[in-house]
């Protein structure tokens, strides 16, 4: 929120906002920035806990993505909990190629027909759910993808995508080098967060996939920097906005 904003929406003066920012700051309530305050940035969490959250919320983010996909393409499937269930309902019906650094996600996909698998190396790392560093990162050198799913931890329009991990960070850019589209599926409490690393700007997202109660606010708002908004839900549909 603009401190500028809450004046004028409450009628007192920019100064008596940012002394009420600076106390719910204090009290762990926001995060104080300049010209206004974010949202608090959910807790890090393993990947073995975040899999067992929110579960139905995911799925219907997942159908609402699988319109994005299509035949023969070239599948990044990033480290997240998402994308693990991204995976299982990967159309079977499409031969596909995915590579992935996602653990989880390689042994849901292992022995899947008409599928071809690629696995990332590099060190595991246990609360990311999979591997980062610099093996990761020379590996995802050799591909070219069509799609790539970002696994998001903090989205912000004015910072970007974010992340808790500096290593999990690193292979996310090289990522998204390599990717023709990038395509993120968002829970609505991350809308708003940014974390410590900075992975890419809101305006290279081409495809945001978000929950139908995350509000016209923030869909307007996001529709002027992304190609297209997806909206999940009963009755989910798909706008594309030119730039």
């Amino acid at each position: 929120m603009s401190a500028a904003k809450l004046a004028a929406d409450y009628a007192v003066s920019e100064d008596a906002i940012r002394r009420d920012l600076r106390k719910l700051a204090a009290e762990g309530l926001c995060e104080k920035v300049y010209g206004g305050a974010l949202p608090v940035a959910p807790s890090a969490q393993p990947v073995s806990v975040r899999t067992t959250e929110d579960v139905e919320r995911k799925e219907a983010l997942v159908k609402a993505a699988l319109t994005l996909i299509k035949p023969r393409d070239c599948l990044f499937l990033d480290v997240g909990s998402t994308n693990i269930i991204l995976a299982e309902h990967l159309p079977r019906n499409f031969e596909l190629t995915v590579v992935t650094n996602s653990v989880p996600v390689i042994a849901n996909l292992m022995g899947r027909k008409g599928l071809a698998l690629f696995s990332l190396g590099g060190a595991v790392n246990a609360d990311v759910g999979g591997t980062t560093g610099s093996q990761a990162i020379k590996a995802l050198e050799q591909f070219q993808f069509d799609l790539t799913f970002l696994g998001t931890c903090g989205l912000c329009r004015q910072t970007g995508v974010s992340a808790y991990d500096a290593g999990d960070a690193e292979v996310k850019r090289a990522a998204v080098q390599n990717s023709r589209r990038v395509a993120i599926l968002a829970t609505a409490e991350k809308l708003g967060t940014r974390l410590p690393h900075k992975v890419l700007s809101f305006e290279r997202i081409d495809c945001l996939v978000l929950e139908a109660d995350a509000g016209d606010a923030h869909r307007t708002e996001f529709e002027t920097d992304v190609n297209q908004v997806v909206v999940a839900g009963p009755a989910a549909a798909s706008r594309t906005v030119v730039r």
